[in-house]
């Protein structure tokens, strides 16, 4: 017996229930999330895709983040958003990789054995109440903070 001729299962089995679990997309909301998230990232830095999940709100979301990547619209630097060793991920074309390589090193972002240092070159965002133009750090005495001036 087929699933859409069983008893009782009027429109058939898989019309109730298509798409329930399997190929199930984000919804937009999230999506316009990442890519607002990933717009944000400047030139010459990088941010992994756990960094972007946990930004948006969804710590645990690394991997949707991967899936929302993968249909990036226009305008949308992809090329920024890394793994969380650095590395370029893995795609279906090594042409995407190659194209992910060389704008990272036309941005000034040097790559090692195929990985970004992040030390050096991983996003760190400011929040917003110390967004001030020309802030800087300060002891809370008035003294130099952390030796320089």
């Amino acid at each position: 017996m087929s699933v859409a001729s069983r008893p009782g299962a009027a429109g058939g089995f898989r019309a109730k229930h298509a798409g329930v679990g399997e190929g199930v997309a984000r919804p937009p909301a999230f999506r316009s999330a990442v890519y607002a998230v990933v717009r944000r990232i400047p030139r010459g830095e990088v941010a992994t895709y756990g960094q972007v999940a946990a930004l948006v709100g969804r710590a645990r979301a690394a991997r949707a983040v991967g899936g929302a990547m993968r249909s990036c619209p226009d305008g949308v630097p992809w090329h920024r958003v890394v793994n969380a060793q650095g590395g370029i991920s893995r795609r279906r074309r090594d042409s995407g990789m190659l194209t992910q390589r060389i704008r990272l090193e036309q941005e000034g972002v040097r790559l090692r054995r195929g990985r970004v240092w992040l030390a050096r070159h991983q996003w760190e965002p400011v929040p917003a109440d110390r967004r001030r133009r020309g802030a800087r750090p300060t002891t809370g005495s008035g003294g130099i903070a952390c030796g320089w001036r």
